[in-house]
């Protein structure tokens, strides 16, 4: 049984153990903790092919003691060249989920990396060079790595659809099968596209001699991404959306993302009165509070640039309040309604220093699009599915539109002036997930452990599954789940740890004498690196 990990150093949570490997050894060698994420984030995109890649996005929050919270969006915007009419000439009616025409928006993850690393030198002083960060990742791309159950089971589970899709069977089958458990997985084209940032720098994902490859790549494949698009990229600077949870403030990162959702839900929760964690009215509770959450999510959430209201007006305390007299506490409000998903990873890091990371990356559906560069190896995402070909939706395709976002990375100042990040993959079960971890350790005081390793649910689909039932881990009491769909839910029982649905969620707390607890995922292949 997982422990809380607990040291007065640094330490980095991450859902591969390698990756949390690398960010802790960093630390050790007095990098800071954004330092510590970039080594730990390169490494997951190599460790962890099938969540997450530098072909797609991220996300962060940095907290540091005095400074406040930061946040830097480094979601990709779509092609200049994609538009309705665009795929129209493709005699597509909507945008394909994979192969090269899914592949239509920049991949930001490079420039966000960039971004906090300024960040680090301006602001923390940080002296670890570019190459040192990047050496695990480079490392394990040449010599190999052991193919986890989770990468062997999407391999399998997502093949058909992904077999013809130009570079996917070269890159991720081995003799033309799907790779089994344990063996050594080299991926050598990315690993000299990470030599070639090493060398030369981030900036040459998207200005240098390693963009041009890029894109040439991408237009050679049929995606509608061109070198222009790579060029006018950056990274942007963002101030993150907060609401007060029980006197706690809780962050989350704005449109594009789903973070607004997370805090709906947390703040819907904390006025329906539940008193106890674990029981029918905790789970009934957070489940009508995620369907109020969603209900704003799939009105409103998009490109900021395009938003019609001001996100911060849902967080308001009268408007929070208006949500949850709309819950009843006997009685399921009716679902579903349209939902996301994507596959993910969290990652956290906090240095001795009390500077704090709280980080997310994604490819969006695993593998992305299932488009592996033929000359960099990069496999790129498929965020922009998100969009819709209709003119009429609030998140219709237009060229340099930002696609919206299911992730998103969490942190909160607690009201005895400890900080926690947390976060988790999962797409629709991002909040839901994030939610259960933060009421259970803050607001019902379970240990940190307890909290993520506790049975879980999620409420919606998955990759695969068109059913939209809450799906429940079967560790929960029988009698509880009689009791929710005696209440009207449709609940669908499942595994005991079950994180291809419920997500892979992990957590650091650091304490103002120094002390930093971390949590990990029983349901992933991570782990707590502690010094």
């Amino acid at each position: 049984m997982l422990q809380t990990v607990r040291s007065f150093h640094g330490a980095v949570t991450a859902p591969h153990h390698l990756a949390a490997r690398a960010g802790l050894r960093v630390l050790q060698e007095g990098g800071n903790a954004i330092e510590a994420m970039i080594a730990a984030a390169s490494t997951i995109a190599v460790v962890y092919p099938h969540m997450n890649s530098i072909g797609g996005d991220n996300f962060w929050l940095i907290h540091a003691p005095g400074r406040g919270v930061n946040g830097i969006d480094a979601c990709g915007n779509a092609a200049q060249a994609a538009d309705p009419q665009f795929y129209r000439n493709q005699d597509q009616s909507s945008i394909p989920n994979r192969g090269p025409l899914a592949a239509l928006t920049v991949a930001g993850a490079v420039s966000g990396w960039q971004r906090a690393l300024q960040l680090s030198s301006d602001d923390w002083g940080g002296r670890l060079p570019l190459s040192r960060l990047l050496e695990d990742a480079e490392f394990y791309a040449r010599d190999g790595v052991a193919v986890t159950g989770t990468q062997a089971h999407n391999t399998s589970l997502k093949l058909e659809q992904l077999m013809d899709v130009p570079g996917f069977a070269e890159t991720y089958l081995m003799d033309g099968k799907v790779p089994t458990v344990g063996v050594r997985f080299r991926q050598p084209r990315l690993a000299d596209t990470l030599e070639r940032l090493r060398r030369n720098g981030l900036d040459d994902f998207y200005r240098g001699s390693l963009a041009k490859d890029i894109a040439a790549d991408l237009e050679t494949a049929g995606s509608p991404l061109r070198l222009d698009d790579l060029q006018r990229f950056h990274a942007r600077g963002v101030t993150p959306l907060s609401v007060e949870v029980s006197g706690h403030t809780v962050f989350n990162m704005p449109p594009p993302t789903q973070g607004l959702a997370s805090l709906i839900l947390l703040g819907v929760f904390d006025r329906l009165g539940v008193t106890r964690a674990e029981g029918f009215e905790f789970i009934h509770a957070l489940v009508e509070s995620t369907k109020c959450a969603f209900r704003v999510r799939d009105r409103h959430l998009t490109d900021p640039d395009y938003m019609q209201v001001d996100p911060r007006s849902f967080l308001t305390a009268d408007a929070l309040v208006a949500m949850a007299k709309q819950v009843r506490r006997d009685r399921a409000a009716p679902w579903p309604r349209d939902p996301s998903g994507g596959d993910t990873v969290w990652l956290s890091a906090a240095d001795r220093e009390g500077r704090m990371v709280s980080f997310i990356q994604s490819l969006y559906w695993e593998f992305g699009a299932g488009l592996v560069l033929e000359n960099t190896g990069i496999t790129w995402q498929n965020r922009g599915t998100s969009f819709s070909l209709d003119p009429k939706h609030h998140n219709c395709l237009a060229p340099l539109r930002r696609p919206f976002h299911t992730i998103q990375p969490a942190l909160a100042h607690l009201n005895d002036g400890r900080v926690m990040t947390y976060g988790t993959m999962g797409g629709e079960g991002q909040p839901q997930t994030q939610a259960m971890v933060f009421a259970r350790h803050v607001l019902f005081n379970q240990e940190l452990q307890q909290a993520v390793t506790a049975p879980r649910w999620l409420l919606g689909r998955t990759w695969g599954e068109e059913s939209t039932s809450l799906k429940i881990e079967n560790r929960i009491d029988p009698a509880v789940c009689e009791r929710l769909r005696d209440a009207g839910h449709d609940v669908a029982v499942i595994g005991a740890y079950e994180g291809d649905v419920t997500g892979h969620a992990g957590s650091l707390v650091r304490h103002t004498d120094g002390l930093i607890e971390g949590a990990t995922d029983p349901r992933s292949d991570g782990a707590v690196a502690a010094a």
